[in-house]
């Protein structure tokens, strides 16, 4: 309905408009010596009116004219733009498909046409990595580092992910170096460098840092501790000084873990420091009880036996039941000569729990007193459970304890 009033509006100005043309009376003179030119008035308005819109549109054609080049130049920047952006856009989505050498052509277009060079220059150098190009893929990124030199922190991310793809850890770390300030993204790549190069010395702090981000939580962050520790141990097991030293560094409550406990006192028992080791097994069960690091305590006793034997029999009032502890009191025993204890503690270990190991040790005591038959029977039981183990490891299915 509004165009209708719009119509009334015009027709009531042009009614009103002429009306006043009617009665004006008036006239102008125009006076330019020797001329004199004398106009009705209405004349000398529509006159004005129609000079002015003249002028009007004589200008805005020459402006236009002017102008027309800057036009011409910006339709044709905006057109490149479009379709460069278009070709980057084209270049994500075939990456993301898989299609990496589409998005390799893709992205280098975009580089040419100028929209996002640096982007378009990591991404295809990430489709030139999943090509196996790897030539290809430095020499975009070398083109990323010179059309940014100042914005190196994308390039920097992408070539420390191909590199560790790659298994170039010391490449990658010597990369993620160059990062003035380390993100959370740019720390969890430099953990998982750490740990594929075994610098385990340096993964402690990156991990204090990514937990205290939100990164991991604490069970997370511990299990990735204790592994850290246990592997430092191991590394350190070929001198006794470097091991102590190492074990002296690791913080007081992680060194009760089973697991880095288990670590420390294989590692002391290889350089035989057998006290050492039966002490930390001891420390580390006093604060939390572990089957499988009690079954260290038997591999190194040495000349605190009788010790032994009488720790592990305060042990046993709190686990009666525990296979694995009645199996390393049969050993201590049997390590003694304390025959008939050893024979009742393996026998009663096998009655909890039948392991090859309580087996085999059973066994091993009856050929020493002379039971040939009953040490026989045992090597056989011993030889099966382990050939059921085999059977079970090599089939996927659970592990039976030994």
């Amino acid at each position: 309905m509004r165009w209708v009033f719009w119509i009334f509006g015009l027709f009531a100005c042009a009614v009103a408009f002429a009306l006043a043309l009617r009665f004006n009376t008036g006239y102008a003179l125009l006076v330019w010596p020797p001329y004199r030119i004398e106009l009705s008035l209405n004349l000398a308005l529509l006159l004005l009116v129609a000079g002015f819109a003249v002028v009007y549109l004589l200008l805005r054609f020459t402006f236009g004219a002017i102008g027309l080049p800057a036009k011409v130049r910006e339709f044709r920047e905006r057109r490149r733009r479009e379709n460069a952006r278009s070709m980057m856009l084209a270049a994500l989505q075939a990456f993301f498909e898989g299609r990496y050498g589409r998005a390799e052509k893709a992205a280098a277009n975009a580089i040419e046409s100028g929209e996002s060079p640096a982007l378009g220059a990591v991404l295809a150098a990430h489709a030139a990595h999943e090509l196996r190009h790897y030539e290809q893929r430095d020499s975009y990124l070398a083109r990323a580092e010179k059309l940014a030199p100042d914005d190196g922190a994308m390039r920097i991310i992408a070539s420390a992910e191909m590199l560790l793809d790659q298994r170039r850890f010391q490449d990658a770390l010597l990369a993620l170096k160059a990062l003035p300030e380390k993100h959370t993204t740019a720390l969890r790549l430099e953990l998982k460098a750490q740990q594929q190069a075994k610098n385990w010395e340096q993964t402690l702090p990156l991990i204090d840092q990514l937990e205290r981000r939100g990164v991991f939580d604490a069970s997370q962050a511990g299990q990735l501790r204790r592994y850290a520790h246990a592997e430092n141990l191991k590394r350190k097991a070929l001198d006794r000084h470097s091991l102590e030293e190492c074990w002296q560094k690791i913080p007081a409550q992680q060194k009760r873990d089973a697991k880095v406990s288990a670590a420390a006192a294989q590692c002391f028992m290889a350089l035989d420091g057998c006290a050492q080791a039966n002490r930390i097994i001891e420390q580390a069960l006093e604060v939390e009880w572990d089957s499988e690091l009690v079954g260290l305590y038997a591999e190194c006793a040495g000349t605190e036996a009788t010790r032994q034997i009488e720790r592990a029999e305060t042990w046993l009032k709190n686990n009666p039941r525990d296979a694995v502890l009645l199996l390393v009191l049969g050993k201590l025993c049997a390590q003694q000569e304390l025959w008939g204890k050893a024979q009742s503690y393996l026998e009663a270990s096998i009655s909890v729990e039948p392991t090859y190991s309580a087996h085999l040790a059973l066994a091993q005591l009856h050929e020493r007193l002379g039971n040939p038959d009953a040490a026989r029977r045992h090597y056989r039981a011993s030889l099966e459970l382990a050939a059921a183990q085999l059977k079970q490891m090599t089939g996927g299915r659970r592990r039976t304890p030994v």
